[in-house]
């Protein structure tokens, strides 16, 4: 009967527990959503309250200070490279000063150059022209000295062949013949006399 009696108890414990299961399902249902029971709200809005501190803290103190650290980090960051870019801009401005100073005084000094090349190849050329008209002088003057030899041989070879040709044409003529009459009027009409 002792095990009759236990097995009754267990039975009747099961169907209570069965029946505070099945009355905690209905109070469930009727209360709705706990976020949206009144009854839970000041629980709700201490524990909202604490979590908005919490992370208020964990903000103000941990993630606001490494993003402010990591913004101000690149700020440097910027400021410096653009310093840097303005720093080699002047350089490059001052490369380019330098280039253009450099390149005109190339061209000064080439035209320079080229001036004096041609100053050089000038008094060069003076030199040879002079020599070379000094050259065509002293021939000019030797062709004209030839000349004048080969003039007066031929005026003589002319002079001495007019003799003797007037000589035998007087005698052709039958004419006596004066070698003195006939030099004289050779001589006259070679020199331009009648």
């Amino acid at each position: 009967m002792a095990g009759e009696s236990e097995a009754t108890t267990a039975m009747e414990h099961a169907t209570d527990a069965a029946h505070g299961a099945a009355d905690a399902a209905h109070a469930a249902e009727g209360a709705g959503m706990p976020q949206l029971d009144f009854s839970t709200f000041p629980n709700q809005i201490f524990w909202l309250i604490v979590t908005i501190l919490a992370i208020y803290y964990v903000l103000s103190k941990v993630a606001l200070p490494r993003i402010a650290s990591v913004l101000a980090e690149r700020r440097g960051t910027i400021t410096n490279d653009i310093a840097a870019a303005e720093e080699l801009k002047l350089k490059a401005v001052e490369a380019e000063k330098a280039y253009q100073k450099a390149l005109a005084e190339a061209r000064t000094e080439a035209q320079k150059i080229a001036a004096d090349a041609r100053a050089a190849i000038k008094e060069e050329l003076d030199v040879a022209t002079d020599k070379a008209d000094a050259e065509i002088a002293a021939k000019t003057a030797e062709s004209q000295a030839r000349i004048a030899e080969i003039r007066d041989s031929a005026m003589s070879a002319v002079e001495a062949v007019a003799k003797e040709t007037a000589g035998e044409i007087v005698s052709a003529l039958g004419r006596p013949v004066d070698a003195a009459a006939v030099a004289a009027s050779v001589d006259a009409r070679l020199k331009g006399g009648a």
